[in-house]
C-alpha cells in the first residue's frame, strides 16, 4: 500500500496503479513528483489537468497574464467568469476543484533570464507550454544550464509539434533544432493566423503522457526526436534529432 495514503487516494489513482509500468511505486513517484508548467494557455490547459489527475503531487504554475475572451476556444483551465483575472488563480482553482489533494502554487510573473533559475528550481521536469520563440529560449537555456528535463510543445492552425531536451541522456539540446530565436515575420502567433483548440489539446496531453514517462522513467521519450501532429491531414510522424557539433547551446 502506498504510506500515508487515503482508500479515497487508491481509488482515484486506481486505474493507473493497474499499469504493469507504473504500479504502486510508480504511482508514489509521481506523488512526490514536482513539475513547473510555465504557461496557462492552451497548451498548459490539457498538460496541468493531466497533471494533476494522473497524481503528480507538486505543481508550479507561472503565469503572467489575464484571460481574455478570445483565449475560451482553447484554455479549458478556466471559465468565462475568469475573464480580465490572472490566468494564474484560475488555474489553481481548477487544479483543486480537480484534484483536492494536489499541491499548487502559482507564480503570476514571467520567466526571464533574471527569474528563471528561480521560477524552475527543484523542478523533476519542466513544461515550456508558452507561445512565443523569446520566452521558449530562456526556459531552454535555464533547463540545459541546470540540467533539468524539458518537454517542449507548440501549437498554431491545424499543427503542433513536441520534443523533450533531457541533459541526462546526452539528448539534443534546442538551439540543436532552432539555434535562436526567428524573427517576427517568420513565427506568427495564433492571434495573427488562427488555431484550432483541440489542436492545443492534443498538444498539451501529449506534454503531460511525455513528463509522467520523464518522472517515472519509463517507455521511449522524445528526447531524441521530433514529434509532428497535423490535425488536417490527421498524422502523427517523429522526426530524428541528433546534436548538432557547432550548437550555440551545448556545443554538441
Amino acid at each position: 500500500m502506498m504510506p500515508d495514503r487515503t482508500p479515497q487516494d487508491l481509488e482515484r489513482y486506481d486505474r493507473t496503479i493497474r499499469l504493469a509500468q507504473v504500479g504502486e511505486a510508480g504511482q508514489r513517484r509521481l506523488l512526490a513528483a514536482q513539475a513547473v508548467v510555465v504557461g496557462a494557455g492552451g497548451l498548459g490547459s490539457a498538460a496541468i489537468f493531466y497533471l494533476a489527475a494522473a497524481g503528480v503531487g507538486r505543481m508550479r504554475i507561472i503565469e503572467p497574464e489575464r484571460l481574455e475572451l478570445s483565449n475560451l476556444n482553447r484554455q479549458i483551465l478556466h471559465r468565462a467568469a475568469d475573464v480580465g483575472h490572472l490566468k494564474a488563480e484560475s488555474a489553481e482553482r481548477a487544479v483543486r476543484a480537480l484534484n483536492p489533494g494536489a499541491r499548487v502554487e502559482v507564480a503570476a510573473e514571467r520567466v526571464t533570464p533574471e527569474t528563471a533559475s528561480r521560477l524552475l528550481a527543484g523542478a523533476d521536469v519542466v513544461l515550456d507550454c508558452t507561445d512565443n520563440f523569446p520566452t521558449r529560449f530562456v526556459i531552454a537555456d535555464a533547463c540545459w544550464a541546470a540540467g533539468l528535463p524539458l518537454v517542449s510543445a507548440s501549437a498554431l492552425r491545424f499543427e503542433g509539434q513536441l520534443l523533450s531536451v533531457i541533459p541526462a541522456q546526452a539528448s539534443p539540446c534546442y538551439r540543436c533544432l532552432i539555434p535562436s530565436p526567428p524573427p517576427p515575420e517568420q513565427a506568427p502567433s495564433g492571434a495573427e493566423v488562427g488555431i484550432l483548440g483541440a489542436v492545443a489539446g492534443v498538444m498539451g496531453t501529449l506534454q503531460a503522457a511525455e513528463a509522467i514517462k520523464v518522472i517515472l522513467g519509463i517507455g521511449e521519450t522524445m528526447a531524441h526526436r521530433l514529434g509532428v501532429y497535423d490535425g488536417l491531414a490527421g498524422t502523427y510522424r517523429t522526426i530524428r534529432r541528433t546534436r548538432d557539433p557547432a550548437c550555440p547551446g551545448c556545443g554538441g
